[in-house]
């Protein structure tokens, strides 16, 4: 097998082919800057469609009378009574996004998982990867790199994230080329996540079924919420139902799979199939449970991560110059409790944003530096992981971290918990010294799982740091031996491989953010 089967050289290169990195890489291309996109995925079969169309998310329409400060505000105080547009709107935003790229020629590799960027003298200056299938290898020579890979929310056990997707490898990247994150222990746990089956364990329920009347039920029958928020129940905003589910789990009260029940069969059944037609057939396809009778099993989920990269706000680069970062690769603006209809409008701006950006950097270059040792260091690293024979499985160790984080770091957290979390981490990131990575006719994913696997223990590590210095409760990090809130929205944690976790002060809020009343919704 050649060591060096593919060579590309282009303006931009987006690595991802999601919302955002389509969104990016279109803005590229419309201001006339070549660009290219890398994925590991066909372009058709991204996150945005199964996820976002799965658990209904919409997004909020302006009220008339609404202002950006008072939509800010609300967004910082979690708003729970908002207006929505029509449903599904993530499926028809990736279908018109992957259109417009089809339309402009916007060139994609599909099956290529990209090992490392290309760095010289703290400038990027490509990528470096493998095809999937056949392990030929890709060198993409790129002025400037967009980092849309997605976040890390599948280093926990429960989460929204696909089989091969979210594993921290947009983290991986960016430090191991001298990037910094920003508040990796932020991570949004959507309450209502399913236990089964395998295949599609830890997909949001719609979040329709709330405000339709679903309950939130314990294996006691309590309708438990009344313990956690009298007042809004089921309505409360997700970090307080997520951990009032993880409590009564975590106390004996969950099922017999470790959930909750979400139960809307004491609504009339023809509501239920008025208002969630989608959630009533996809239940029957993957459960053969008709929820107009019986409840659904539900376990909070890891579904977005709001940390990640540190970049520039104002463009969204980083400490790396022409490595550009965006969606949930990024660090978010949202807080530590978004509103979740905010996030489709968050990846549609800032992404145009990062591709305005990155087409700028690149058009104003009068030449890069190509370091062939770079090249050949990433082309060293891979064959020294196909070459490994040791005795550990990789995705057992891969779901060993997952279940430790889900134990130690996960919806609620403390010192002593995150401590046993570092620690064990570190012994399974000395098992994985001795790992095996065995090629056979199914492709190279074995080699991923190994790189996915360096991925999720930095992540992990990244996570677990920040958690023990954030001596806090914040939104959706929730420190039982810490629950004050005294510091909240006034500090950000910084993670890099060099110095570890940090605390940083972050500049005052605007008063217009602040004062706004308490019950002031969007609706007016």
């Amino acid at each position: 097998m050649s060591s060096l089967g593919h060579q590309l050289a282009t303006s931009v290169l987006v690595v991802g082919s999601g919302a955002s990195g389509l969104r990016a890489a279109i803005e590229v291309a419309e201001t006339g800057v070549a660009v290219a996109v890398v994925t590991q995925r066909p372009s058709d079969n991204a996150p945005t469609r199964e996820w976002y169309e799965a658990a209904e998310w919409e997004s909020t329409v302006a009220h008339p009378g609404d202002t950006g400060d008072r939509h800010a505000a609300d967004t910082l105080r979690e708003s729970r009574f908002l207006t929505f547009a029509e449903r599904h709107t993530g499926w028809d935003l990736y279908r018109n996004l992957h259109a417009r790229a089809r339309q402009l020629a916007i060139p994609v590799l599909h099956h290529v998982y990209v090992t490392r960027l290309l760095v010289d003298d703290g400038t990027v200056f490509g990528a470096y990867g493998f095809d999937l299938v056949d392990g030929s290898r890709h060198l993409v020579h790129a002025d400037s790199v967009v980092l849309a890979t997605g976040g890390h929310t599948r280093i926990w056990r429960h989460t929204s994230a696909r089989r091969h997707e979210n594993t921290g490898g947009s983290l991986r990247l960016a430090t191991e080329a001298g990037a910094r994150l920003r508040d990796p222990e932020l991570v949004q746990f959507h309450p209502f996540g399913l236990t089964g089956p395998d295949s599609t364990a830890g997909m949001p329920v719609s979040e329709r079924a709330r405000d339709v009347g679903a309950v939130l039920l314990n294996n006691l029958g309590e309708r438990f919420m009344t313990r956690y928020d009298a007042e809004n129940m089921e309505r409360s905003d997700q970090a307080t139902v997520a951990r009032a589910s993880y409590t009564e789990i975590k106390e004996g009260r969950g099922s017999r799979s470790g959930g909750v029940w979400l139960d809307l069969s004491h609504l009339p059944g023809e509501t239920v199939l008025t208002r969630l037609p989608r959630l009533h057939r996809r239940m029957l396809e993957l459960q053969t449970l008709d929820i107009t009778r019986d409840p659904i099993e539900v376990v909070p989920t890891a579904q977005f991560s709001l940390g990640g990269i540190w970049v520039r706000p104002e463009d969204h680069s980083t400490d790396v110059d022409g490595l550009f970062a965006v969606g949930e690769a990024a660090w978010g603006p949202h807080a530590a409790n978004p509103p979740t209809e905010n996030t489709l409008v968050e990846l549609l701006v800032r992404a145009r944003v990062t591709g305005h950006a990155a087409a700028e950097y690149s058009a104003t270059l009068t030449g890069t530096h190509r370091s062939p040792a770079a090249t050949r260091a990433a082309e060293a690293d891979v064959r020294r992981l196909l070459s490994a024979d040791g005795d550990q499985n990789v995705r057992a160790l891969q779901r060993s971290v997952r279940q430790l984080m889900t134990e130690h770091a996960g919806v609620v957290r403390n010192e002593a918990g995150i401590l046993a979390g570092l620690t064990g981490l570190d012994e399974i990131e000395a098992q994985a010294m001795d790992i095996g990575v065995h090629i056979d006719i199914g492709g190279f994913r074995d080699l991923a799982h190994a790189y996915d696997l360096r991925s999720t223990v930095l992540a992990a590590r990244a996570t677990l740091q920040c958690a023990l210095e954030r001596r806090e409760t914040h939104g959706f990090h929730h420190r039982s031996d810490h629950p004050g809130t005294a510091s909240a929205m006034r500090v950000t944690m910084l993670w890099s491989q060099a110095t570890g976790a940090r605390r940083e002060p972050l500049p005052s809020l605007p008063a217009t953010l602040i004062e706004q009343p308490a019950g002031t919704d969007s609706t007016g």
